[in-house]
């Protein structure tokens, strides 16, 4: 079942079907309506639709009430629903967003979601249907909401390996391990072709090449679900996959999350449509559609897609899901009500914290017509077809929880090999790699001990800025384990954070990159690498001291580095691999018989840009580009000047971080505010203002619009420490909107570290206006008020809060 998607895939380049395609784009695109001749046809393997399990489904539909029906059409989030929530509302399914964890605990083990799974399927049997829920997750690259569970490196990594033997069985390692503590459907794998790098999830997609993406689409599913069987159920082992994000989500007008993709339909189905017919092809379940739209028309309203060319035209039989309150998006709807999605096609509306308005409205509608009584039953008819294969239907249903899978010896040796593979070698001048045996090594870096930053968003939570070594005990940081591999070669390693020694290397590693993000908050206005204050700073006091330099650079996307890929002596795009770091090592040491582990092989998934424009076209390494242990290339000195202007080209979420103002954004006070350099978490990371009269500190910038943020739920969020309280009020005010949180902040604890989040929309209410937002953070306070500043950023969050 996985070798004809890859042979499909191997036969339209072979053909030169695919950049015939591609060099078809009238302009402007005419439509969103498509026209299915131009579709490539598939079809779901026989055993999703067996004669038995379909008679099976006939007998359940015939004694459901239209409630229990639309409930099956529901799935709410841990974090807004309870298992004797279900009494009342015969919910379908349930998933665990990025930032829920069982019972509030986002750090929960095994057991605990195992627990949790249990509790919401035994309540589900209840309610009178009788009929299970499905429990869904994002484990997208790895277990990685549980700590503990084996992370792999971020597709993007995967793609550089060109390995789609390895895609499938890092597929049933992590199905492995997601059966392995009681759930059963993940949302992935990502088939999106990233365009514009500036797309905050680009990480998340496998290659530019769709040929290589529709590959990997088969292996992965593969490689989660199983061999499919007719009347026979997927393994106590394997998981539902989902296919997503159904369509062009990599496609959008300048890498805007949930943006507009205004393409033709030629490159739409060349480009960004290749997965979906290997995924189908291989018995992927499900397929979840894309917050994104096609030319003007959001993808969750548009019928042509989901039921022309998804249902009938790629003959999909699965279930087709929506992605966080999605459905709201579409015209005339919003979260809690939107007859218009099911009537496009939708079958399973994510609806995380609206789950109860949008259940009321749906039966009404049903009972009204609004939504044919037929839709719905085609609807719930897919929903149980994939209950069934998964074993969930059965008198003895398929049991998965075995916490012994989470993290096995065999899955974290295959991260590592991974990890190898990822990695590509974009310079290696002098041959300063491999790392001799008996060298001494500075290892330094913002990277080179932090867990956080080798793993990415998407890692035990949503954004993944907390993770640390603690969470994967079983795992290493790039650092270390070269420190290791150095020690284990005869060398001396010294890991330094500040890349300070006491004895001069013979040469130093230095890891360093982008910090975590995901979706909204990754979205960038260039393709600048923003070093933070000291980093490039530290390459060049190694250079000169004559020692040579290795660069570790972690990224979700290739970037504009110039100056520091002239200042080093060899350049490791090492992307998010993720928990074993040891992989890393394996292929810059050398052990004993000056011989590393492995060679490099990885090669870009991507092009390398020479600058920071975006759209990438005039590349400093092109696709496929990467060196080895036999490549004796030099990279002469390459382009330093970013051909953008870094400083009018706004971060629109993130405002103040470790102390320090963002480019393009300044900090100023009035002169009744005092600052200094302060701890808080960590050395000088926080900024500490102190009032001796009524006075302001201002964040000021360029005008960003913050409208569409506030819109999906977004909120101001400032990390920090009150250290003192005001003799007199205290405002915060955000594009002109201010309000008063003296009461807000009188509650919260003083003299430690902790989080105000104020909506966006409660700025609007107070006469903001965030269309043209040039202040996103201004304090005023009176005499007496101490603060201590370390993070100022706008973020979503999943429950509602109130205004203060």
């Amino acid at each position: 079942m996985t070798v004809r998607p890859i042979l499909l895939a191997a036969c339209l380049l072979a053909a030169g079907l695919v950049p015939a395609l591609l060099q078809a784009q009238p302009s402007p695109p005419p439509s969103a309506q498509a026209d299915l001749a131009a579709w490539p046809v598939a079809r779901s393997p026989a055993p999703i639709t067996s004669a038995r399990d379909e008679a099976r489904i006939d007998a359940l539909l015939a004694r459901m009430t239209v409630a229990q029906k639309v409930g099956q059409m529901i799935q709410g989030d841990i974090s807004s629903v309870t298992p004797a929530d279900l009494a009342r509302y015969p919910l379908g399914s349930i998933l665990a967003g990025g930032n829920s964890g069982p019972y509030g605990d986002e750090r929960a083990d095994a057991a605990k979601w195992a627990r949790l799974v249990g509790e919401f399927r035994a309540a589900s049997l209840k309610n009178g249907a009788g009929i299970p829920i499905l429990f869904g997750v994002d484990a997208v690259h790895g277990h990685s909401n549980l700590p503990g569970a084996t992370i792999f490196p971020h597709n993007i990594g995967l793609g550089a390996a060109h390995d789609p033997a390895l895609i499938r069985r890092i597929g049933a390692a992590t199905a492995a391990e997601i059966a392995g503590s009681g759930i059963e459907w993940t949302f992935a794998p990502t088939l999106a072709v990233p365009q514009d790098l500036r797309w905050g999830r680009s990480y998340e997609g496998y290659s530019a090449d769709p040929a290589l993406v529709a590959a990997y689409s088969a292996a992965m599913t593969g490689g989660l679900q199983g061999v499919l069987r007719p009347n026979a159920r997927l393994g106590r082992f394997n998981v539902a996959a989902t296919a997503k994000h159904f369509l062009a989500d990599g496609g959008t007008i300048g890498g805007k999350d949930q943006g507009d993709a205004r393409i033709a339909e030629s490159e739409l189905v060349a480009r960004h449509a290749q997965g979906y017919p290997a995924a189908i092809n291989a018995g992927a379940l499900t397929v979840m559609v894309s917050f994104s739209s096609w030319n003007g028309v959001k993808n969750h309203g548009n019928k042509s897609l989901i039921t022309g060319v998804l249902k009938q035209r790629m003959g999909f039989t699965g279930l087709v899901v929506g992605d966080w309150n999605g459905h709201g998006q579409v015209p005339g709807c919003t979260p809690t009500d939107c007859a218009a999605t099911f009537n496009a096609g939708l079958d399973l509306a994510m609806a995380p914290d609206s789950w109860q308005g949008l259940f009321d409205s749906t039966v009404r509608q049903v009972h009204a017509g609004t939504i044919p009584m037929a839709r719905v039953d085609d609807a719930v008819r897919r929903i149980l077809r994939v209950k069934l294969k998964l074993g969930l239907l059965d008198p003895v249903p398929v049991r998965r929880s075995a916490y012994a899978q989470v993290g096995a010896a065999a899955h974290l040796a295959l991260a590592r090999e991974a990890v190898a593979k990822s990695l590509v070698l974009l310079k290696n001048n002098g041959s300063v790699l491999p790392i001799r045996p008996g060298a001494k090594v500075l290892v330094t870096g913002p990277g080179s001990d932090s867990m956080a930053m080798q793993t990415g968003g998407w890692t035990i939570t949503w954004q993944g800025s907390d993770t640390s070594s603690a969470d994967f005990p079983r795992g290493r940081t790039i650092g270390r384990a070269i420190a290791d591999a150095v020690s284990a070669g005869g060398g001396k390693a010294a890991l330094s954070a500040d890349g300070s020694w006491s004895e001069k290397p013979d040469v130093a590693i230095v890891v360093i990159g982008e910090h975590p993000y995901a979706e909204f908050q990754g979205d960038v206005p260039d393709l600048a690498f923003r070093a933070r204050a000291g980093e490039e700073e530290l390459v060049a006091a190694l250079k000169a001291k004559g020692i040579p330099v290795v660069t570790v650079f972690l990224s979700g996307r290739p970037l504009f580095v110039g100056r520091l890929l002239n200042r080093s002596d060899a350049f490791v795009a090492a992307w998010l691999p993720g928990s074993q770091g040891q992989g890393v090592a394996d292929v810059l040491v050398a052990r004993h018989g000056a011989k590393t582990l492995r060679d490099f092989t990885g090669r870009l998934p991507f092009a390398w840009p020479q600058d920071a424009r975006s759209p990438v076209t005039a590349p400093l390494f092109p696709v496929g580009y990467g060196l080895d242990y036999r490549s004796k290339a030099s990279v002469g000195p390459v382009n330093e000047d970013p051909q953008v202007d870094l400083f009018a080209s706004a971060n629109e979420t993130s405002y103040f971080l470790l102390g320090k103002a963002l480019a393009p954004w300044r900090l100023s006070t009035d002169a009744a505010v005092s600052d200094r350099p302060v701890d808080v978490g960590s050395q000088e990371d926080a900024r500490q203002f102190s009032w001796n009269g009524k006075g302001s500190l201002a964040i000021d910038g360029p005008a960003i619009s913050l409208t569409g943020r506030a819109a999906e739920g977004f909120v101001l969020v400032l990390d920090w420490r009150l250290d003192s309280a005001a003799s007199g009020p205290v405002r915060i005010a955000l594009g002109g909107g201010e309000l008063d949180v003296t009461n807000m902040l009188a509650a919260a604890p003083k003299g430690t570290r902790t989080t105000s989040r104020i909506p966006l929309r409660c700025f609007i209410s107070a006469g903001g206006n965030l269309d043209a937002v040039s202040s996103p953070l201004k304090v005023t306070a009176t005499s007496g008020f101490v603060a201590s500043l370390r993070d100022a950023k706008v973020e979503q969050v999943v429950r509602p809060l109130p205004c203060p």
